[in-house]
């Protein structure tokens, strides 16, 4: 078992280190360039979007989950392990210098976030009572590739609803039995195992609109409260946030003595923990993005792009922040959610940990619901079949129970493998696609200097195939819309004008 762990080991930092974090980077700066910025020009856009109203059917009910629970179903997916142990292992690996690389990636996977969002929201399907899509489906619509599409759902499944899965229920049990003496660790995992198996059964048998409706209440709340616990720590060490900065910036550069990471390594450590909490580029957020009912694709590509900033620079701060101000000498630290408990309950004593427990849950429930909407969406492209599905929401509760009972260290190593090979495919979809995606942009930003709310329906790119859904005003922005508007004088119902006197 030693060997194979090794071995993913090794295979896995090969392939981060000579495909994935090249392509990541070079294409970053290119969607930057060529999208203008987009991460940073709109983004008021960004939270404008976010509190859109949701179009609806006839009957008056939303057509699908609105452009907030689509950010909050994302955002339960990426908050979780990689925000509290993930943050600790580059820390502990790297170093404070791969807190700096965790920044960049999330600005400059910030324009990726958006070109793969706004495709799966021009590419998806229409459901009975929702909308589906993601890189599976742009693969297959877009490129004309379903051999494409299916071969990445497989990896997603594999990798999200099932490796990432079991590491979130792990990280649950040990962040439990950290605070537990040594007789009650050893059982404890067994009675949280069966209780968060039967919790994620009541959310996943119930639908996305279920899911939405619990990560829309719970992602705001975890976050505030992590927030709050590391806002008292930074206050409790306020006189080291300059040394702490000064550490981040400097030992970005160069190698680090203390922990002995060398550039090329820290650079490594700060992109692939980056990359795995805040998926800007995986293609895992997109699956998420394209279940929205919007107006326009780019409104959920700009609010997909804010959650890349929300999981990084916020969530992942705070445990960096966490972690620099309460343990100065980082010589042989713990790794992985250890480094950041250890850093909790120096500053704030024993009953830290029980709050850290609590919110330690509610992220890693909340990703385990996001993760088996990823497998859910992608088993849907690949098969309807109704068994199938039912079958899949078993194996995910399986790998709920088991993740929360066995060690994560082969796992670990599996997964990070699995999401560099995940994130190539997406990759090379969304820069063979990115033309159209930026033709997306131009048609919003042409109608934003308008002073229109943008509308996008696919007679305003004929020559594109391959899209079902955008057929017309009417099932794009509701019949109650239209028929608003349609009885004012003088308005064009394509170019309506925007909302809130935008």
């Amino acid at each position: 078992m030693e060997s194979i762990n090794e071995w993913l080991l090794t295979w896995g930092d090969h392939l981060w280190t000579w495909a994935v974090l090249p392509v990541v980077v070079v294409l970053g700066v290119y969607f930057t360039v060529r999208s203008g910025v987009v991460q940073l020009r709109l983004l008021p856009d960004m939270f404008r979007t976010l509190t859109d109203k949701t179009p609806r059917t006839a009957d008056g009910e939303p057509q699908s989950v609105s452009a907030f629970q689509a950010f909050t179903i994302s955002a339960a997916s990426r908050v979780g392990v990689g925000n509290i142990a993930g943050v600790g292992t580059a820390i502990a690996i790297g170093g404070p210098g791969a807190v700096f690389w965790m920044w960049l990636m999330a600005f400059i996977g910030g324009a990726s976030s958006f070109i793969e969002s706004s495709l799966a929201q021009l590419y998806k399907v229409r459901e009975k009572d929702a909308f589906r899509g993601g890189p599976a489906f742009y693969m297959e619509r877009g490129l004309g590739a379903r051999w494409m599409g299916v071969l990445f759902a497989i990896i997603l499944i594999v990798c999200f609803p099932f490796a990432f899965s079991s590491l979130q229920a792990n990280t649950i049990t040990a962040t439990v039995a950290g605070g537990m003496s040594a007789d009650v660790a050893t059982w404890l995992p067994w009675v949280i195992g069966p209780i968060l198996a039967i919790l994620t059964a009541l959310v996943v048998f119930g639908g996305v609109r279920r899911i939405a409706s619990v990560t829309q209440y719970l992602v705001p709340f975890m976050a505030l409260a992590y927030l709050l616990l590391g806002l008292a720590v930074v206050a409790l060490h306020v006189d080291r946030l300059p040394e702490v900065f000064g550490q981040i910036f400097a030992q970005a550069w160069g190698p680090n003595e203390v922990v002995g990471a060398a550039f090329g390594y820290i650079v490594l450590t700060g992109v692939k923990r980056g990359m795995f909490s805040n998926e800007a580029g995986l293609g895992s957020a997109p699956n998420a993005g394209a279940s929205a009912a919007v107006t326009h694709p780019v409104k959920q590509g700009l609010v997909q792009t804010l959650g890349v900033y929300f999981d990084t620079f916020l969530v992942c701060s705070i445990t960096a922040f966490i972690i620099l101000v309460s343990v100065p000498d980082l010589a042989n630290a713990e790794r992985g959610i250890g480094l950041t408990q250890g850093a909790l309950t120096s500053t704030l004593g024993p009953w830290a940990n029980i709050a850290l427990a609590v919110i330690v849950f509610l992220l890693a429930f909340s990703s385990i619901l996001g993760n088996y909407y990823y497998g859910e969406s992608n088993i849907e492209f690949i098969t309807r079949g109704t068994a199938v599905l039912t079958g899949y929401r078993v194996l995910v509760i399986v790998a709920v129970l088991v993740g929360s009972v066995v060690t994560a260290d082969l796992v670990w190593n599996f997964a990070d493998g699995v999401m560099g090979l995940m994130a190539l495919i997406n990759l090379i979809a969304i820069a063979l696609l990115s033309p159209i995606a930026i033709r997306l942009l131009k048609d919003y930003t042409a109608q934003r200097r308008a002073g229109r709310d943008p509308v996008f329906t696919r007679d305003r790119m004929p020559d594109v195939t391959g899209i079902e859904c955008w057929e017309d005003e009417l099932t794009v922005t509701g019949p109650l819309d239209i028929s608003l508007e349609r009885g004012q004088a003088g308005v064009d119902p394509i170019h309506r004008p925007s909302r809130g006197g935008e």
